[in-house]
């Protein structure tokens, strides 16, 4: 069998950079989207909701990096991007989330693990996926941040292109990052009880950013999601 090479975490400022990147580009994007008067027989429209959950997804992957310390070497700003994409992801706090994704590598398939559901049913397991990452602390913060977005910007916007895209991007991280892999885990018999997606770059890019190969980001998480192609 041929030996798995083990890539090291990224030299800085690369994860930086490219973390502050997708903030910025999330930003950019959202605040121009708010803006638009929009018709929506414009295609561009639905292309446009897909860019910006993918841009939200972004923010939730790079939070996840920042909880394998691979966004920088410096801990603090490690911990503050974190903090902040958690935050720009729908309210999510970090140190909430940090310690259930570590429960989910060590326990990872088992009655332990907090993402995991024995059902293998996918609407079941989303239903309790997002009870058990939702509070009322999250829910206030959204509404409150609806209501004053919406005395700013026209409603449409609001809810198209700053609340949809946010619930579409927990789907596909769920879907991509936690359903597909760990379905059925016990039978995938690995020791991490994951499959991974077949090699496709740029399928695994556009789907979780290239967390569809979660074999390899359990084997190596110290990997961080920009250079895991290369663990394929």
């Amino acid at each position: 069998m041929q030996k798995r090479k083990v890539l090291s975490t990224p030299i800085d400022p690369y994860g930086t950079i490219i973390g502050i990147s997708i903030i910025v580009f999330w930003f950019i994007s959202l605040v121009l989207l708010l803006n638009w008067q929009f018709n929506y027989a414009n295609p561009a429209v639905y292309f446009l909701i897909l860019l910006q959950t993918h841009l939200y997804t972004g923010l939730f992957i790079t939070a996840h990096d920042s909880m394998h310390g691979t966004v920088s070497k410096n801990k603090t700003v490690n911990k503050i991007l974190g903090w902040i994409t958690s935050i720009l992801f729908a309210f999510n706090f970090y140190d909430f989330l940090f310690e259930k994704h570590h429960e989910h590598h060590k326990y990872v398939a088992s009655d332990k693990d907090p993402d995991y559901h024995e059902s293998g049913k996918l609407g079941i397991w989303y239903w309790n996926f997002i009870k058990r990452y939702t509070n009322l602390k999250q829910l206030v913060l959204m509404g409150t941040t609806l209501t004053v977005l919406s005395f700013i910007f026209a409603i449409e916007n609001v809810l198209l292109f700053w609340m949809l895209p946010s619930i579409l991007a927990t789907f596909q991280l769920f879907y991509f990052g936690t359903y597909i892999p760990h379905k059925n885990g016990h039978e995938h018999n690995n020791k991490h009880n994951a499959k991974t997606q077949n090699k496709n770059h740029f399928w695994a890019f556009i789907t979780c950013y290239f967390f569809g190969y979660h074999y390899e980001h359990h084997d190596a998480p110290g990997v961080p999601w920009w250079r895991l192609w290369k663990m394929k």
